[in-house]
């Protein structure tokens, strides 16, 4: 049998700014929220904007890479593999989240001088190929 695929890939706007923390192991993990709004007509030919928000997590180099690059409001390509989560909360409660688990982020916009401590970005890169 020919293995699964899990793919889903996102462009839009950050809703927030990422969060990192560590794992008791000490790996990095970033989260953020991203909106992507797709435009269309109604069949009265007025437009309407629809938003879709996509919780975002990223691991080790690339948490490190969008939480020094990205912040609220910026532009992103995000590619990963989406992934359900079930536990039980503090009040005995079943909690359900979905995220993308990301693998590349390509940043689209370029941040302001001010943003990047006075130096002027650069092309958008995937962030697996950010300079060091």
């Amino acid at each position: 049998m020919a293995p699964g695929l899990n793919k889903i890939m996102v462009i839009g706007n950050l809703g927030t700014d990422p969060e990192m923390r560590y794992t008791p192991s000490g790996k990095p993990v970033t989260t953020f929220r991203l909106a992507c709004t797709r435009s269309f007509r109604n069949d009265d030919g007025s437009k309407r904007d629809e938003t879709e928000w996509f919780t975002i997590v990223a691991w080790e180099r690339l948490a490190e890479q969008c939480n020094q690059f990205l912040s609220k409001g910026r532009r992103a390509y995000i590619e990963g593999r989406f992934r359900s989560r079930r536990w039980e909360g503090q009040d005995g409660q079943p909690r359900f989240v979905n995220e993308i688990v990301a693998n590349s982020v390509l940043f689209l916009d370029q941040a302001s001088a001010a943003e990047e401590g006075g130096q002027p970005s650069g092309e958008p890169q995937d962030a697996d190929e950010v300079p060091f």
